[in-house]
C-alpha cells in the first residue's frame, strides 16, 4: 500500500541591480519548496524548536532541504520535498471515528490522502501536532519517511494531548 529556519540597507543603482539579478539567476519560477509556517503558542513553539534540532539530515535517503520561509517550525527533505510542519492545528478529521490511522515505530499518525495524490500524516497523542506531507512522487517508498522521523519526534515531543 502506498503511504505516506543588525539590519543594513544597501542601495544599488539600476546597472548594479540588473547585474545582481542576472548573477543570482533570479526568476519568478523558483523550484525551492515552500510551506506555511504554523503559529502555535509558546509551549508548543519550544517543543517544535527541540524537534528541529533533533531532526535527521536525511529522510528516506533524501538530504534536508528546508522550505521557505525559513523557520524552526518547518523542515523538508528532497525534491519533490517531504515537508514537516510542527505546531499545526488539530485536524478536524481527528474527530472522525472512521478516520484512517497508522502507528510507525511508536508514533501514532492520522492518515489523510490528498486530492493531488500526496499523503498528509499528523501525529496523534503528542503535546504538539506534527504534520508530514509526502508528495505523490515519493509515496512509492511507503512509510519510510515516518520511520526516519520517529526517533526525533519521540525525543522532542512528549506523549499527551496537544492544547
Amino acid at each position: 500500500m502506498n503511504f505516506f529556519r543588525h539590519r543594513h540597507r544597501t542601495v544599488l543603482g539600476p546597472p548594479a541591480l540588473a547585474l545582481l539579478l542576472a548573477a543570482t539567476g533570479c526568476s519568478s519560477a523558483d523550484d525551492s519548496p515552500s510551506a506555511a509556517v504554523p503559529s502555535p503558542g509558546t509551549k508548543v513553539t519550544e517543543l517544535c524548536r527541540k524537534l528541529d534540532s533533533a531532526l535527521p539530515s536525511k529522510v528516506d535517503g533524501q538530504a534536508r532541504r528546508d522550505p521557505g520561509p525559513a523557520s524552526s517550525l518547518t523542515a523538508g527533505w528532497g525534491n519533490a520535498a517531504i515537508i514537516l510542519r510542527c505546531g499545526v492545528s488539530r485536524p478536524a478529521k481527528m474527530s472522525d471515528p472512521e478516520a484512517d490511522g497508522v502507528e510507525v515505530n511508536g508514533i501514532g499518525w492520522l492518515l489523510e490522502k490528498q486530492d493531488d495524490g500526496s499523503f498528509r500524516f499528523t501525529t496523534t497523542l503528542r503535546k504538539a501536532y506534527v504534520e508530514v506531507t509526502i508528495p505523490k512522487d515519493r509515496t512509492g517508498d511507503g512509510m519510510a519517511p515516518l520511520v526516519d522521523l520517529a526517533p526525533a519526534i519521540k525525543k522532542a515531543i512528549p506523549e499527551g494531548i496537544a492544547d
